[in-house]
């Protein structure tokens, strides 16, 4: 973190135009400190200070940077200063950032750059979209199986300056084929005369260039890797892809399924930089499908309009029904959701969790309508206000609530399950959408076991 005592000192030294004394002090500095410090600072600013890191250390700031400031500098940089940071990027950092520019743009970029690493962006941009292929680096250390633990010390440090990380060590036959990934751990600790091949188990988890990216968070959370070899259909060894850009794509799924839940399409953009427009073009498509589910709401509540003409007191009740369902069913949907994405059910388990819903909403249900039955019971006692079949009355409104919570609780938790089977993202069963449908339906079984309960009383 950037000390608050040091932050007026920069900008003091950034106003008095002290480049020299600036550069001295930055070059100690994290390029994640480096980047913060940067993005404090207003922006006509920013460029400035920018412009006065060392190219090697203003490449490896530049990643930290989000794309809006990324391409804010690049507006503010001679395109000889953006070569150079472009050339001297990660190679999976750079592929995001050219992802998400104008294809026009990103031609004058790939130009810029040395053949070499022009080479290497056009093949990572060749590469399906949300693949594999599109996270992965080329930037890693590959031995052979023959050599020995001394010659591979001698070669990482010799080829080890630009490799994304070294934590790892590929084994390659003279194909490229992929033989074994072991841990930087294992050279240090054996004796410099062991072969590799001595240090291979053969057991490695890979993944393949096409592969969606989400394989590949799911592969980090289940293994525990800090890297990952990513192969071709005939197991070369390719590239490899780290944690980091594995955070950055779970962030993204996260978010994602954050604003389907939500009833909201995902947003492209962060919430500040979205226009007005482009938000209410989010929002607006769930809101019109919520709308029309309502309309049947009113449709159900029409059906029963006579019961409702001759008992007021029924009206009293509805929202209670419809938001104590819509509620069950908006908890179960949001923890299955949740717990399909972590992997922690399929829909193999849906008579499991179909068996525990129940179970749970019925309990739930029963909770909830006595608390209602006490609220009545309360009520009549203060003021008499339900009159002479206030317990009929309670006991239609409690029964309810029983059923109506069971089947929120079922309808939350089927819905992600039937959405999955059928191969679209169970997100999108939003928790508007299942107490939109409970609301229906809640509103069925409270008027009919309201007719059941109260017929020839107040009905």
């Amino acid at each position: 973190m950037i000390s608050q005592l040091v932050k007026p000192e920069i900008i003091d030294l950034i106003q008095q135009r002290q480049f020299g004394d600036l550069k001295e002090i930055l070059i100690d500095w994290t390029p994640a400190d480096i980047a913060d410090l940067i993005l404090s600072v207003h922006e006509s600013e920013q460029a400035i200070l920018f412009r006065i890191l060392p190219k090697d250390l203003a490449a490896d700031v530049f990643e930290y940077f989000d794309l809006d400031t990324q391409l804010h500098l690049i507006e503010s940089l001679s395109k000889e200063d953006v070569a150079v940071i472009l050339n001297e990027m990660a190679d999976d950092d750079r592929t995001a950032l050219f992802e998400e520019m104008p294809s026009t743009v990103v031609k004058q970029m790939i130009a810029s750059l040395s053949p070499d690493q022009r080479k290497i962006a056009q093949q990572l941009l060749g590469y399906p979209e949300y693949s594999v292929g599109r996270l992965m680096t080329p930037d890693y250390i590959a031995v052979r199986d023959f050599w020995t633990v001394q010659q591979t010390l001698d070669f990482i440090r010799a080829t080890g300056q630009d490799k994304e990380t070294l934590n790892v060590v590929y084994v390659i036959d003279n194909r490229g084929l992929l033989l074994d990934d072991i841990r930087i751990r294992d050279f240090l600790l054996s004796p410099l005369e062991t072969k590799v091949e001595d240090l291979m188990d053969l057991n490695f988890v890979s993944l393949k260039v096409n592969d969606d990216q989400e394989i590949a968070v799911e592969l980090f959370k289940k293994y525990d890797r800090t890297a990952l070899p990513v192969t071709d259909s005939a197991g070369m060894l390719v590239g490899i892809v780290t944690v980091d850009d594995v955070l950055d794509i779970a962030e993204e799924e996260a978010t994602e399924d954050i604003h389907k839940i939500a009833g909201i399409q995902a947003l492209e953009e962060p919430y500040p930089d979205i226009s007005i427009w482009g938000m209410v073009k989010k929002r607006a498509p769930w809101l019109a499908i919520l709308f029309v589910g309502e309309m049947l709401t009113a449709t159900a509540m029409a059906y029963f309009e006579e019961e409702m003409a001759r008992q007021i007191l029924l009206t009293l009740f509805i929202p209670l029904i419809i938001s104590s369902g819509g509620n069950t069913g908006s908890q179960a949907a949001t923890l299955v959701i949740r717990a399909l994405s972590l992997g922690e059910i399929t829909i193999k388990n849906w008579w499991l969790i179909l068996r525990r819903e129940i179970s749970i909403g019925l309990i739930l249900g029963a909770i909830l309508g006595l608390l209602g039955f006490l609220r009545i019971t309360i009520w009549e006692a203060a003021s008499n206000v339900y009159g002479e079949h206030w317990f009929l009355l309670g006991t239609a409104v409690s029964i309810s609530l029983l059923g109506v919570v069971a089947w929120g609780a079922i309808m939350g938790s089927m819905l992600p399950i039937i959405i999955k089977k059928f191969g679209l993202d169970p997100a999108t069963s939003s928790a508007p959408f299942v107490a939109t449908l409970v609301d229906v339906t809640g509103i069925i079984i409270y008027f009919t076991t309201a007719m059941l309960i109260l017929q020839g009383t107040l009905l």
